[in-house]
């Protein structure tokens, strides 16, 4: 299992007029989250892209339990069980600075090869560093 987390500040652009994060705000948060968990890896989609292979969200899940607000600092954790096979599915899970948990979701991500806009499997220099990260992970247990 690979355990990755970011911070993010909340903008008053995400809240609506009580100054609660507006609901679509934390799937933005989970792209957030995957991004710097990209680049914590030494990847970013931008590579992954040029290397022909494009990522769509298949499927977006989310489950909200308190509210963030207005300049909230929130750790976003992301959570990824399994490595990628056709799929990339990830979970996450979002605090407040109290550590009190706001949200969880999960996002299933897809594989396409870019010329063709057919599914394919994920690159395999991808599957090694999830699992480079996994071996890590599970090391410092």
């Amino acid at each position: 299992m690979i355990i990755f987390e970011t911070e993010i500040r909340v903008w008053y652009v995400d809240t609506d007029q009580m100054g609660i994060v507006h609901h679509s705000n934390y799937i933005k948060y989970y792209e957030e989250a995957r991004s710097a968990f990209m680049r914590h890896l030494g990847v970013s989609y931008a590579d992954m892209e040029a290397s022909g292979v494009l990522m769509p969200i298949l499927h977006v899940e989310s489950d909200y339990k308190r509210s963030a607000r207005y300049d909230d600092l929130l750790t976003v954790r992301i959570i990824i069980k399994d490595l990628p096979m056709a799929r990339f599915v990830a979970g996450y899970e979002v605090y407040n600075a109290a550590r009190e948990l706001l949200n969880t979701g999960s996002t299933t991500l897809g594989f396409l090869n870019k010329a063709t806009m057919r599914p394919c499997r994920a690159p395999e220099w991808f599957v090694e560093m999830l699992q480079c990260e996994m071996d890590k992970n599970n090391n410092n247990e």
